[in-house]
This record gives structure tokens, sequence and C-alpha cells, in this order.
């Protein structure tokens, strides 16, 4: 077995922004495992919050032996960017060499469609407004904010242009406890249903023990399993991604150890193509909220592309991957 990892480049649609920054590509890493003439392939987006680049992630995947197997996988690589590519990817590999769906190798229901969430890039209130026009028609928007007071005006703004759409909010730990007891209630009145990661990974203790009457999504406080015994009582939702996790593997089992746990789940992306949410969307079945938007912010996607249609994004063609 061999396993290539290449850096790949995928131009925006538009200037994608966060609290963190502005970014006009999406930075992957593609992956292809071979054996016995079948190859397999999986993406992963390394995320610089997290400490990984496209070089370290590479560096890693390149240090795997390359008969290594998802099992063995899991203690050889951290939960992160790099295992989840090569997860992903063996996963792929081991259904085409079975001539089996991923679905039925990992012993869950056929995958159906799910509605995705359309993120809105974090702008002024203005600029939001017009964002949120363009895309009223979608049911779902997922609003990014950057704390302070303009926070209030840009979910107002959102919501003038897309009367009838249900909106969730991403602070991407931007806010302060007391940002949160004083939007919270604003913000329900506003029609938001939820707010992803409001306060810093390691300052979130201040969530421990306050009200929360808009619910609480943990995404950088959540990673994989042994993420969650921290979160009881800060959260009421968890946001899983594949990146963070390291893999579909890692995934499933979250989701399980999430519920099992009281949590409500969110199955989440970074900005990647097709074959990044192909795992993802197994995973998003019967998620409360799913934001696999990547795609639809890029320029150009890789083919097959998976289909974003009115009754949501579809499984991926056998082709792409599973």
């Amino acid at each position: 077995m061999s396993f290539t990892a290449t850096a790949e480049r995928f131009a925006l649609r538009e200037v994608f922004t966060i609290s963190r920054g502005s970014r006009t590509h999406a930075e992957v890493v593609h992956v292809v495992v071979t054996r016995g003439g079948i190859s397999g392939q999986g993406e992963c987006v390394p995320y610089p919050r997290y400490g990984e680049s496209v070089q370290s992630v590479i560096a890693q995947i390149q240090s795997l032996p390359g008969d290594i197997d998802r099992a063995a996988l899991q203690q050889a690589l951290p939960a992160g960017a790099a295992r989840n590519a090569v997860d992903c990817a063996l996963w792929d590999w081991e259904a085409k060499a079975a001539g089996q769906p991923v679905w039925q190798l990992a012993g869950i229901p056929a995958p159906q469609p799910v509605l995705s969430a359309y993120t809105l890039s974090l702008g002024a209130p203005d600029a939001m407004r017009e964002q949120a026009g363009r895309h009223a028609q979608r049911p779902l928007l997922k609003v990014k904010l950057g704390g302070g007071a303009a926070d209030v005006a840009r979910i107002e703004a959102v919501r003038a242009g897309a009367p009838a759409a249900r909106i969730i909010v991403d602070a991407n730990e931007g806010w302060s406890a007391e940002e949160y007891r004083r939007l919270g209630p604003v913000f329900l009145d506003l029609g938001v249903e939820m707010v992803e990661q409001p306060l810093p990974a390691d300052g979130d203790a201040a969530l421990a023990g306050i009200d929360r009457p808009l619910p609480v999504c943990a995404d950088e406080s959540c990673h994989d399993r042994a993420s969650l015994p921290a979160l009881n009582g800060k959260y009421d939702m968890v946001n899983i991604k594949l990146d963070k996790t390291g893999g579909l593997t890692e995934a499933l089992a979250l989701r399980d150890a999430a519920r099992d746990a009281g949590f409500r789940v969110m199955v989440g992306c970074m900005v990647g193509s097709s074959l990044a949410m192909a795992p993802a969307l197994l995973v998003a079945q019967g998620a409360e909220v799913v934001d696999l938007d990547g795609p639809l912010l890029l320029a150009q996607d890789r083919m097959p592309a998976m289909a974003f249609r009115a009754d949501g994004l579809h499984p991926a063609e056998r082709a792409l991957w599973g």
C-alpha cells in the first residue's frame, strides 16, 4: 500500500471572513492510498488555530508505514487533519476493495439527503444584509460574528435581509461571558436558535453554571470523545468536524458518545471540497444542525460534485468517495 499526499488550492467564490481573518482560497491536502490496483482518496483542511499547516500535515502523513490500517492509524496519529485525510482514504479504499459502500461497511443506515446551513461571511451590517438578501431563499443561515456591539446590528441586518430564514450564529471564540449574557436574550428575540463557541476554548469555564437561554454549541472546545467530560454543564450541543476528530472512524464514535452524554449534535466542516463533505454526510444523519456548505463557497468543486438541491445535500457518487 502506498500513500500520496498533495497540497491543493481551491479559489473561493468571494472573500470569506471570520473573526480571525479573511481568505480567498481553501488550502487542502489530498490523500490517495493505493493497494492491489485499487485507490481510495480523502481530503483534509489543515487549520492554524490547532497548530496545523499544509506542510506539517503532509509530514505526518508521510511518516506513516505504507501498510497501516484504520485501527492502527487511530493510535499512530493524533486527532486532527492528517489523520482525517488518511482515515477517509482508507474507508474509501476498503469500500472499493469490498464492492460495498462505506455505510454498509460501517454498519449504519443508508444516508439520505440532509439540509445544510449556508454560511454568511463576517462584515459590516449593510454588507451582511446584502449577503442575506442574496441567500434569503435558503432555509437555514449560519452567520459569522466578530464580537462587540456591532453583532446585534449584524443580526438585525441579516434578519431584515432574510426574514423567513432560520438563523444560527458562530462567534468563533470572540465573546466574553458578559457578552453572552447580554446578547443571548436579544438574539432569541431576533429568532436566533443557537450560538457556536461564544467564548475562547481556554476560557469557557465561565459558561459553567450560568443560564443559557440561547443554546451554546462547542466547536473549538470539542475535538473527539476525550473532550466530552469537560463540556458537561457548559454546552448544550457539540459540533463534530472530521478535521477535528481525525476522520470518520472517530466522528461516528463521537456522535454516539455525545448523544449518550445528553448533547445535541451539529456536524460541520472547514472550507473544503465535496470530497471532504462526503464522509461527513454519513455522520450528519439525524443531526439537529448540519453545516456542510464548504463546496458552495468554492469557485469550482471536485467532480463529480455532491448535489445541493431543494431537499438538501445528497450523498456523494461512489466515483467521488465511499
